[in-house]
């Protein structure tokens, strides 16, 4: 009978440590840190906004997840996101020159600003979609690396 409870208090021991671990990792946060490299000079500030899905990514501003824009003092230049769930994302960013914290374009619709995208995809006629630029934040520290483009 002795033997039998020892058991069963071993068996529920482990089984209550093993349900706190997944409720922990499914509850965490974590922190995300873009590297933005390729700045083309250190004028103004450079504006990330990170998004968790494909509604309005990457360019509405109502469906922006968190924003910040931050001045330039090097380079490259880390920017931090904090409190993230587990899940996909994509960070949309731009070299925000004249610090009016807008994509400014010439008379055609091109990027006067230097701007990029996490996963660094390939930019053709237009932005990308959320799933080329999407990545994965799994893990207490995320880092990802975005170069900028310039037309």
């Amino acid at each position: 009978m002795v033997k039998g409870l020892r058991v069963s208090m071993l068996l529920l021991a482990v089984l209550g440590s093993l349900a706190w671990s997944f409720s922990a990792k499914a509850n965490f946060t974590g922190k995300l840190t873009v590297e933005i490299d390729g700045l083309k000079n250190k004028e103004g500030q450079v504006c990330a906004s990170i998004f968790a899905s494909s509604e309005g990514f990457p360019s509405d501003r109502d469906r922006v997840l968190q924003k910040q824009c931050i001045k330039i003092t090097d380079t490259p230049l880390p920017i931090t996101f904090d409190n993230l769930k587990a899940g996909s994302y994509a960070v949309a960013v731009f070299h925000d020159q004249n610090n009016d914290r807008i994509l400014n374009r010439n008379i055609l619709g091109i990027p006067s600003e230097g701007f990029g995208f996490s996963s660094n995809p390939e930019i053709r006629a237009s932005a990308p979609k959320f799933s080329e630029a999407a990545f994965l934040v799994a893990g207490p520290n995320t880092n990802i690396q975005i170069q900028l483009k310039y037309f």
